[in-house]
């Protein structure tokens, strides 16, 4: 896995900071503890999408601006070979860095009300997974391997070609059927 993903740490302190924005703050408008804020600007603990979704609202700012590159109002090409930097969010396990792989496809994109990723699903020896939730909705279209999502109460698996749309508000988990790597074409969209 690239050491990229380190990014999202410094990006979320430097953002505060030039908003003049306290820890505290943060804190209070996204209900995270203070401990949480510093834990992720400090890169020790990457969250989920979900604890990321609320501190991009406590900064007034989109969830790709943790991502963005520049600021490129037209449209934005990704090329094949631009796919070496990624990003993982963890799902508050210690060991759950590794789960997933984001590469983002549109992070160069200003302005965008969805983020699109390719994201590698790496093998899991693990059966019990930790639910989360966010505003917004999905969509998953599995490229490679077989796809498991808990979703609810309900567990739905995606084969090649197979794919999934649905409101992210219900506590989801996605990880690769009977503990092998997949690789999905994923669109997550945030209302700001």
């Amino acid at each position: 896995m690239s050491d990229n993903h380190s990014i999202v740490g410094s990006k979320i302190k430097g953002l505060r900071e030039s908003k003049n924005i306290s820890i505290d703050d943060v804190a209070e408008r996204s209900g995270l503890s203070k401990e949480q804020i510093v834990s992720i600007e400090n890169d020790e603990h990457l969250p989920s999408l979900g604890p990321l979704i609320k501190i991009a609202r406590a900064l007034g700012v989109r969830l790709g601006t943790f991502l963005d590159d520049d600021n490129d109002l037209g449209p934005v090409v990704c090329r094949a070979e631009e796919h070496n930097s990624s990003i993982s969010f963890s799902n508050g396990t210690s060991d759950a860095r590794k789960h997933m792989e984001y590469f983002s496809l549109a992070k160069r994109k200003a302005g965008r009300s969805m983020e699109p990723f390719i994201i590698n699903i790496q093998a899991s020896e693990e059966k019990q997974f930790k639910l989360s939730a966010h505003e917004g909705e999905e969509f998953i279209y599995v490229l490679e391997g077989e796809l498991e999502i808990d979703y609810g109460k309900t567990k739905y698996v995606l084969k090649e070609g197979d794919s999934i749309y649905y409101d992210s508000i219900v506590e989801h988990h996605v990880h690769g059927a009977d503990g092998k790597p997949a690789k999905i074409l994923a669109l997550v969209y945030i209302p700001f």
